[in-house]
């Protein structure tokens, strides 16, 4: 199963290590630190055309992927949800 995060980008449910809420976790200096270093080893992939809202966080065979979109949190909670996986640990 395969999520979608906007655009034409989907990961596979498998490859999700986490979901971040950008309103919240942001102010902390450690989730900074982990997006900036993300950035700076070239990682991180912006999904989003607007104010981005979320974080996903996947495991992919060269290293792991920050994919900053504009879908929440909860909307991408739901998704999971709605295909019946054991990812609803991840919020």
């Amino acid at each position: 199963m395969y999520l979608h995060l906007g655009k034409d980008i989907t990961v596979p449910f498998d490859s999700v290590i986490a979901v971040i809420d950008m309103d919240t976790s942001t102010g902390s200096k450690h989730t900074r630190a982990f997006l900036k270093a993300a950035e700076n080893k070239g990682r991180v992939i912006v999904v989003a055309e607007e104010l981005p809202k979320s974080a996903v966080i996947c495991r992919e065979f060269d290293g792991d992927t920050v994919y900053i979109c504009q879908l929440s949190a909860k909307t991408l909670e739901k998704r999971i949800n709605n295909n019946n996986t054991d990812l609803e640990n991840l919020f």
